[in-house]
């Protein structure tokens, strides 16, 4: 699927109108990343003696904090060590990111029409700063991102707004102001939370064979325009 789907108005046009900064989430909006990051998590719950399938591990797990998903599986298997059964992810996760992730298709054409506009944005994800630096010199984006916000920096990951919050403190509008680029529901959520527009993104990978689902529960969520391409968002 390689256009915008807009669910109802406004569509991709009237959505940036007045926007002043772009947050983008990381994974599965501009790290086309969650396939191997749920395929990896799924196998290293399975191997602390948490067996789920590659759906359950979606539906559970998309768009939560390490530290969420580290609290779920140690509060499940007694005497699971929170440090080693992270460490176990990380390693599988990172090496796989080096072998070969690569960006979300049309974000990087994105990127350069934010730019022209002069539009600022930045990355205000659930992942570590540790993850998102690693996966952005996988696929040689660093010097595109001078701005990464990590749940790491808040009390609240996502739904909470706290992190969106801060993104637009450290970018220097109002939330109002703000575009949030999302393809999870609590990332839809704390955009809502913080007053903020959404486009719920569902052009990863991992969506694939859930597009319609999933866009009907962003939706419902409050995103206000659904896409599956970057191709007509900031085009004109």
């Amino acid at each position: 699927m390689n256009q915008s789907v807009p669910l109802e108005p406004p569509g991709a046009r009237d959505i940036t109108a007045g926007i002043a900064a772009v947050i983008f989430d990381f994974d599965g909006v501009i790290a086309d990343s969650e396939p191997i990051s749920l395929a990896s998590l799924r196998d290293v719950l399975d191997r602390s003696g948490i067996p789920m399938s590659l759906e359950e591990v979606r539906d559970q797990f998309l768009g939560k904090s390490l530290r969420a998903i580290t609290e779920f599986a140690t509060q499940r298997v007694d005497g699971l060590c929170a440090t080693d059964f992270a460490r176990l992810w990380q390693d599988a996760l990172f090496a796989e990111f080096r072998r070969s992730l690569q960006p979300v298709p049309g974000v990087i054409a994105l990127l350069d029409r934010l730019e022209a506009r002069g539009i600022p944005f930045c990355i205000a994800s659930s992942g570590t700063f540790e993850r998102i630096g690693i996966a952005l010199e996988a696929m040689g984006l660093t010097a595109r991102f001078p701005r990464i916000l990590s749940s790491e920096l808040v009390a609240r990951g996502k739904p909470a707004p706290d992190l969106f919050l801060l993104a637009a403190e450290r970018l220097g509008v109002t939330p109002a102001e703000c575009l949030v680029v999302e393809d999870s529901l609590f990332g839809v959520q704390a955009a809502q939370a913080a007053g903020m527009r959404s486009v719920g993104f569902i052009g990863g990978g991992h969506l694939v064979d859930v597009q319609a689902d999933h866009s009907a529960a962003l939706r419902a969520a409050g995103a206000a325009v659904i896409m599956a391409s970057f191709d007509d968002l900031f085009e004109n």
